[in-house]
């Protein structure tokens, strides 16, 4: 046998086995599971989410209005890619109000997923199915039910957005009891969980929060005429997504009308975290969906609506982060303080029996 005939049956030989590696390998994918609680469970390859996904042929989405943090770009990248239609109710509903449209929907209209504050998300777990993107490791663990229940999509630290051309740079909340400031809040903390981080922050000392001291803030602030409403404000507190997103339609000009802080004494952050709907009735799209915003592209989505990606570090670490876009984010240098479930609570209800009467 020559040396190019023994060649030919070992390139042979090797293209046998591989066409008997595939099929074997091809046969070892499991059932269609849309109701999994993993890709490589449920489905085996993307390909195959895909597919099924398709077939259901929508999702529906609640409370993700289209200019929250970068969402229309998001959900316009998800109907070119995939070809779904794309229902978006109550785009303004709060995190109670979408678990609430959960329970009197109709079947066929109730939520796919829910985008919730991290305390509604752990009250209400048992109406969620847990399902672990191919992503999990990278979402920290502070941030995510360990079940896969619901996990961090992308959040923020509570800022101070102000006029500079009407007033100095706020170093700390106690800068804004000067005289100058016209300070709001973006609504009731009683109903706004923007707001109610916003007292809180405001509580904040030595990393510790306490709701008494976040009312006494404000009220001495009403008293002395420096609390105002946002449409006349020279000064928000917000999240830092929401003024870093005002701040970017002045920037480059010689006098930018909004800049944006976050006080090193008070780096309060919060996270809105993904869940699937037990009774999803799309529930391969909705699991295409978490895949789909857990990847890279829609991470740096998200960062170009100015908020702060789940996985921003893991992204950081590959090289894959929007440099550009992380670059317009307002600098961190406090330790961040993330409310505990326990402290939320409590200072909730204590901001119940006080809040009313310290704005009378």
């Amino acid at each position: 046998m020559t040396t190019r005939a023994a060649a030919a049956i070992v390139l042979l030989a090797t293209a046998v086995a591989g066409c008997s590696s595939a099929t074997t390998t091809e046969k070892k994918l499991p059932p269609v599971n849309p109701h999994a609680a993993g890709l490589a469970e449920g489905f085996g390859t993307m390909d195959r989410l895909v597919e099924a996904a398709r077939k259901e042929g929508s999702l529906n989405l609640i409370g993700v209005p289209r200019e929250w943090v970068n969402y229309g770009a998001i959900v316009d990248r998800f109907t070119g890619e995939y070809g779904l239609r794309v229902n978006l109710t109550e785009p303004g509903a709060s995190s109670q109000r979408e678990i609430e449209a959960a329970k009197t929907s109709a079947p066929a209209q109730a939520p796919d997923v829910f985008d919730l504050g991290m305390d509604v998300a752990i009250a209400h777990a048992q109406r969620f199915a847990p399902y672990k993107v191919a992503a999990w490791q990278d979402i920290p663990d502070g941030v995510k039910d360990l079940k896969g229940h619901w996990y961090a999509g992308y959040g923020g630290y509570m800022s101070i957005g102000y006029d500079p051309r009407k007033v100095a740079a706020p170093k700390s909340f106690s800068d804004l009891l000067k005289p100058g400031y016209a300070v709001a809040l973006p609504g009731d903390p009683l109903q706004t969980a923007a707001a109610f981080n916003g007292v809180m922050a405001a509580s904040l000392q030595a990393g510790r929060p306490e709701a008494r001291r976040g009312v006494e803030f404000f009220s001495k602030l009403k008293k002395s005429g420096g609390l105002s409403l946002p449409s006349r404000a020279n000064t928000l507190v917000d999240w830092d997504y929401v003024n870093a997103a005002k701040a970017a339609q002045t920037a480059g000009e010689d006098k930018p009308a909004w800049k944006v802080v976050v006080p090193a004494d008070a780096a309060l952050a919060s996270y809105f975290v993904q869940a699937i709907n037990k009774k999803a009735p799309h529930p391969a799209a909705a699991r295409l969906w978490q895949e789909f915003l857990y990847g890279d592209e829609v991470q740096n989505l998200f960062l170009k609506g100015f908020a702060r990606p789940a996985r921003m570090e893991a992204l950081e670490m590959k090289g894959t982060l929007d440099k550009d876009a992380a670059a317009k984010l307002p600098a961190v240098t406090g330790t961040p303080v993330l409310l505990t479930v326990p402290q939320a609570d409590e200072a909730k209800t204590y901001l119940k029996a006080n809040w009313p009467r310290s704005m009378s």
